[in-house]
């Protein structure tokens, strides 16, 4: 029926990479529904690959009986005796070895439409396995075609897909040019596996850098976090636990090699590496590199740092739309309120004078509850009483009457506020 099928089986098997037991059951059962096209639905037939014949054999099964009432599944002890087993007795199952050749062309078509739709099953199968475990990786490939907004990408043996919202908008590519990006998803639908890629995810940026600085990648430098604003700024820290390791100096490399073989992949994105401190205070001065920190005021139940930089530093610790505080916040996990020198002092000034305005307050009590964090009427009216009158000089009826006067004053200065809008 079908020449040279076991060289044929072996031969599919290696080009597909299939295991050759998948295409002897397609055969098998391709044979059987030619056969029971051929023959009839009714038809108790078997079907199976003789390996040593290199063949397909088929058997019809029938059951001998005393009397022939359905021909198609029974058979007459006479009969069977006489043409099949002389030993046959009522109630035997006769199986009997059918010519494949009656039905030769039917299984032919029938074996070429299910061997090809079970090698498109076993490629998809082998294709997610092979993608699945690199969840995280890059991928190389070459851009194929545009479905939409989505950029297709051909891998070798399946394609990619960058949905739009994972292009980096400033960037555009043209068919066929290489492409390289970061294995973000993997998919198991109907067509098969779909490979998700993305170019602003932010593992891209780490696996850049593993592809860039071997010490990543021995575990001697760890990168701790990532803050990305694709095709503009991306931040990241890294430390390690090797003194003779310097973590910034070997991501950025000889003359700023490695960090320039990212930046050139990513199209000219900005990259400020940073080394990670258990020291929150310092992590977040780091972060805010390249700008210089004067002081920081810390707040650890709000997880919030106010951060005093000078009058010239200003503009580069916030950055351009105030990116650079932005991806610091990010980056460290703290809110971080920048502030200039003479902002700071304004504001300290305009808070001295505010406590002098309550009763009892002059300049020396002033310079005490500056001293002790309350810098004007809004944090003395919010103060505790039983701390305000820990502090020296200051009795239970005093701080209880000061946080009542300072309230006072909040809400006149609220109303006047008010009748001003109005």
């Amino acid at each position: 029926m079908l020449p040279e099928l076991k060289r044929l089986i072996e031969q599919v098997g290696k080009e597909k990479g299939i295991d050759k037991q998948i295409i002897i059951e397609a055969l098998e059962t391709a044979v059987l529904t030619a056969a029971k096209k051929k023959m009839g639905q009714n038809m108790d037939i078997e079907v199976q690959y003789n390996e040593d014949e290199g063949e397909i054999e088929s058997f019809i099964f029938k059951t001998v009986v005393d009397k022939v009432i359905i021909p198609e599944t029974q058979i007459s002890l006479e009969d069977a005796r006489n043409d099949y087993d002389e030993d046959a007795e009522l109630g035997d199952s006769l199986g009997m070895k059918v010519d494949t050749g009656t039905f030769g062309r039917i299984a032919v078509q029938t074996a070429k439409q299910i061997i090809i739709q079970k090698v498109k099953d076993a490629e998809r199968d082998n294709i997610y396995e092979e993608y699945k475990d690199r969840k995280g990786d890059l991928a190389n490939g070459f851009v194929q075609r545009f479905e939409g907004q989505n950029i297709i990408v051909s891998l070798g043996m399946t394609e990619g897909v960058i949905p739009y919202s994972e292009q980096i908008q400033k960037e555009t590519f043209r068919r066929g040019e290489r492409i390289r990006a970061f294995i973000y998803d993997i998919k198991r639908i109907s067509k098969g596996p779909q490979i998700i890629l993305s170019r602003t995810h932010p593992g891209f940026i780490r696996a850049l850098f593993e592809l860039e600085v071997p010490e990543i990648t021995e575990g001697l430098i760890e990168v701790v976090n990532i803050a990305r604003e694709p095709g503009n700024r991306t931040k990241i820290s890294v430390r390690t636990n090797d003194k003779d390791i310097d973590p910034v100096g070997a991501c950025v490399g000889m003359r700023g090699s490695r960090v320039q073989s990212v930046v050139q992949e990513l199209r000219g994105e900005k990259i400020d590496i940073v080394p990670c401190s258990d020291d929150p205070v310092q992590y977040v001065c780091n972060a805010l590199s390249p700008a210089k920190v004067d002081r920081v005021l810390v707040d650890e139940d709000m997880k919030a740092m106010g951060v005093i930089v000078a009058d010239d530093q200003l503009s580069l610790a916030i950055g351009k739309n105030g990116q650079n505080v932005r991806l610091a916040a990010r980056l460290t996990g703290w809110k971080i309120d920048v502030k200039s020198e003479t902002t700071v002092i304004e504001q300290e000034e305009k808070g001295y004078e505010s406590l002098m305005k309550i009763a009892g307050i002059g300049e020396h009590t002033a310079d005490l509850l500056f001293k002790e964090g309350f810098k004007g009427v809004t944090s003395l009216a919010s103060a505790d009483p039983e701390m305000l009158s820990s502090i020296k000089g200051i009795s239970a009826e005093k701080a209880a009457a000061w946080i009542e006067e300072a309230a006072k004053i909040i809400d006149s200065e609220a109303r006047k506020s008010k009748e001003d809008e109005k």
